[in-house]
Parts: C-alpha cells; sequence; structure tokens
C-alpha cells in the first residue's frame, strides 16, 4: 500500500501583487463563484500539483511585515495544515526566510518541517532591500500605521548575515532537507520594473530582485557530527525573472512573431513550462 503523501504548503514572498485579487476569489469561493488559483501568486501551481495527486495549501502572512511577524503567522497555518504529520514547503522571495526563521525560531516547528525549498529567496540579502532600507528609514516607520514594511530591513545584507551566522548550526542539526533553487534572465526580457532594478543594482546573473549567488544560499550547513548537512543548490531549469518564477508569463518572454501571432499559444508554453518544474520538485521531496 502506497504511503500517503505529505501536504504541501506554498509560501509567498514579500509585498504579494495579487493580495486584492486574492481576497477578492476567497469571498467569491463562499458565494460558489469558483476561479481557482488563474490568478493566484503562485500561479495556476496549486491546481496543477493536485491534479497530479498532490494535497497543496496557500498560506497567506503580513503584507511586507517583519519577518518575525510573518514566520510567527505561517507556523500558526503550517501547525493546522500538519496536524500529526509533517509538511513540505516551496517557498518564493521572503517566504523562503520566513520559512527558515519558523523552523529555526520557533520551538518545535522544525518537526513540522520534512523540507523546505526555495526559490528566489535573498538568503544572502538583496541590495535592492539595502537600498530602500538606507534611502529612507524614517518612512518605513512613518507609514507603518497604513503598511507595516518593516520586513523590507530583514532583506538586507546585514540583516541576511546576522540570521544566517547564528542560525547555521541550528539548521545544520535539524532533519529538514534544504533545496534552493536560482533562476535568472536578461535584463532586456524582465518585466520594465525589474528590469531597472537589474540594471542598477546587480553587475552579475539576477531575476530583477535577487542575485543567483543569493538565492544559492550555501553549499552545506555545519553540523554536529562535523560531517555537515548538504544543501541543494538548484538551477530554476529556465530563464525566469523574479515574477516568472510564479508562472507568470509576459510577453518579453516571446519572440517578435509569437507576440504577433500567437500570444496566448507562447504564454501556456510558458506558463506550462513553469508549473512542470514546480512538479519536479514536489516530486524530488515526495516520489
Amino acid at each position: 500500500m502506497a504511503q500517503a503523501r505529505r501536504p504541501i504548503i506554498l509560501a509567498h514572498g514579500i509585498a504579494r501583487f495579487d493580495a486584492p485579487i486574492f481576497k477578492a476569489t476567497q469571498f467569491l469561493g463562499n458565494l460558489g463563484i469558483n476561479f481557482g488559483d488563474r490568478y493566484n501568486y503562485f500561479k495556476g501551481i496549486k491546481s496543477y500539483l493536485e491534479k497530479n495527486g498532490y494535497e497543496v495549501h496557500l498560506t497567506e502572512v503580513d503584507f511586507a511585515g517583519s519577518v518575525e511577524k510573518r514566520s510567527q503567522q505561517l507556523a500558526e497555518q503550517v501547525r493546522k495544515i500538519a496536524g500529526a504529520v509533517k509538511v513540505d514547503i516551496i517557498a518564493h522571495s521572503m517566504g523562503g526566510l520566513d520559512a527558515r526563521h519558523m523552523i529555526v525560531d520557533i520551538p518545535g516547528m522544525a518537526d513540522k518541517v520534512a523540507s523546505l525549498t526555495t526559490i528566489g529567496t535573498p538568503h544572502l540579502g538583496s541590495p535592492v532591500a539595502d537600498a530602500v532600507a538606507a534611502g529612507d528609514p524614517g518612512a518605513i516607520k512613518l507609514l507603518k500605521p497604513i503598511f507595516d514594511l518593516t520586513g523590507i530591513r530583514d532583506l538586507t545584507t546585514e540583516s541576511c548575515e546576522k540570521f544566517n551566522a547564528r542560525a547555521k548550526l541550528s539548521e545544520g542539526n535539524n532533519a529538514v532537507v534544504y533545496r534552493a533553487y536560482a533562476a535568472s534572465e536578461e535584463a532586456g526580457k524582465m518585466v520594465p520594473p525589474l528590469a531597472q532594478l537589474s540594471a542598477l543594482f546587480f553587475t552579475t546573473p539576477n531575476d530583477g530582485a535577487v542575485s543567483v549567488k543569493s538565492q544559492l544560499w550555501k553549499s552545506s550547513l555545519p553540523a554536529s557530527d562535523g560531517i555537515g548537512k548538504p544543501v541543494g543548490q538548484l538551477d530554476f531549469g529556465v530563464p525566469a525573472d523574479h515574477l516568472n518564477e510564479l508562472g507568470w508569463w509576459d510577453p518579453l518572454e516571446s519572440s517578435g512573431w509569437e507576440l504577433i501571432f500567437g500570444a496566448p499559444a507562447a504564454a501556456r508554453t510558458y506558463e506550462d513550462s513553469i508549473k512542470a518544474i514546480y512538479l519536479q520538485m514536489a516530486q524530488a521531496v515526495q516520489p
């Protein structure tokens, strides 16, 4: 008899762009109107994995609050989903840091997680966050009553260095399997805001928000046995910027002829390739 698969949790990053749509689809769902996940942050990923036999859950944490706040919120949802079993987390961007903080800092959560797969996560920080946090730190505090943006500070190079230093032994000694995926794209094929960030802040391969080096984190974590624990460092598999990593196609991903004569087909082909990568991620931790 085949063993039941563990629940898979999809954890979103900072400032999720689909926040209003997510709330609207939840409301409409309560009225019996179902749009599925076609407009979700992880576009079409949940339903695709479910069609392939996986149990998948979407989580929702603070828009751009601190990693401490977001990790606490994530932990509450993981506990409800996991029950007596472990879960596998696939996290994008800051979602990967939320999950790492949760596993290290919240008692008992390391025992709830079988694996953490990160995509586009700034494990070593991001120069974009460095610039935003340094540009006008008072603005972050000023806007807190309207939008809690303190999470930006947790994405800086300095903050990530401090966390990595204090977390490495805990991460090396726990039973969680860590896998880090890195994606990159030519600036000319990124959506315009990411292309501008890439040109301003990066000189090495990046996805418009995070460098490949930062996404890959490190190859191993120190452990008490003196051997250490490997961290899977993996290429995303297709050219992708920070938005494309979520299954969202943009016109710049296609050639001129495709765009003129076959944009819908080009979009489906590209988005299907991203879904296939998420399926590979799931299969790697749950055959």
